[in-house]
């Protein structure tokens, strides 16, 4: 990993191999080293694999105001970083926020994204980002209800200090497929970065999500544009299957998989199915 300055902030990035340009962008409460499997593979098959810590996680920057934290922030910070590495486009592959963050660049930013896999995160045009607190409350407090709770300032960053592992691993138990799916020197690669670092950034991401949508209300229903890869978990008790029908409504140049015996943490759930799916895909739209 090494630091890159750009956007404001500094970046923690992994960039290896040569080729075609792959940016990998993590979840919550993930990090770069989500797409350690990823990594060795797509370099093996001739590209330049590039993950890093996004802003708030790791060892990138972690800026205090919520506001530092806008969804028009995260898309520069993907901008920037190709900027500085001489990059001119990319394919970019998204997991969880990751991917409403890889939606939205490629929507807003086309000339610089050439392809966009998602993994488990549907674009569906009406929603841009996170549904809206409101949208949450009256529609989806059953799945996402705990967003509502991150909106407070300090609620979320006092739960996890009271108990560092055991709230990461309720977030990752809770909608995993495979509860063992990381072992316990892979989890404490998460715990010793999220002690150090705290969760207030992480969440911060959450406590944006109807400032984004005031932001990014111009670009409702655009279409993307891009050849696209949409990897679908079977067992994702979060985000199911049935969200991406009709998909194609909004991507033209789709092309849906599903991965299974998957939940929630697909790329590491699956690691193998997951890279070969994205390798297989990308050797085809070359």
């Amino acid at each position: 990993m090494r630091s890159i300055e750009t956007n404001g902030v500094t970046l923690s990035v992994d960039d290896q191999g040569a080729g075609d340009a792959i940016v990998m962008l993590h979840g919550f409460p993930e990090l770069a080293y989500s797409w350690r499997h990823q990594i060795p593979a797509l370099v093996d098959a001739g590209y330049r694999a590039i993950s890093f810590d996004q802003r708030g996680y790791g060892s990138s920057s972690k800026p205090r105001n919520v506001a530092d934290y806008s969804l028009g922030h995260l898309v520069g910070d993907v901008i920037g970083l190709l900027d500085r590495l001489g990059i001119d486009e990319a394919t970019v592959v998204g997991h969880d926020w990751g991917s409403i963050v890889g939606w939205t660049t490629a929507i807003v930013h086309p000339d610089r994204i050439s392809r966009v896999v998602s993994l488990n995160v549907p674009y569906r045009g009406a929603c841009i980002g996170f549904p809206t607190t409101d949208v949450i409350r009256d529609k989806l407090a059953d799945r996402f209800g705990y967003v509502l709770m991150f909106q407070e300032e300090g609620v979320a960053e006092a739960m996890f200090a009271a108990d560092p592992d055991a709230w990461l691993r309720g977030i990752f138990s809770m909608v995993a497929g495979n509860k063992e799916f990381l072992t316990d020197d892979e989890f404490g690669v998460f715990a010793d970065a999220f002690k150090a670092g705290g969760v207030a950034g992480p969440v911060n991401w959450y406590r944006n999500i109807d400032a984004n949508a005031e932001t990014f209300a111009p670009y409702i229903d655009a279409p993307v544009s891009q050849p696209t890869l949409m990897l679908a978990a079977d067992g994702d008790p979060v985000l199911p299957l049935s969200l991406t029908e009709g998909m194609d409504r909004w991507v033209p140049e789709l092309t849906t998989r599903v991965i299974e015996g998957s939940g929630h943490w697909t790329q590491q759930e699956q690691p193998s199915a997951v890279s070969e799916a994205i390798i297989d895909w990308l050797d085809c739209t070359s």
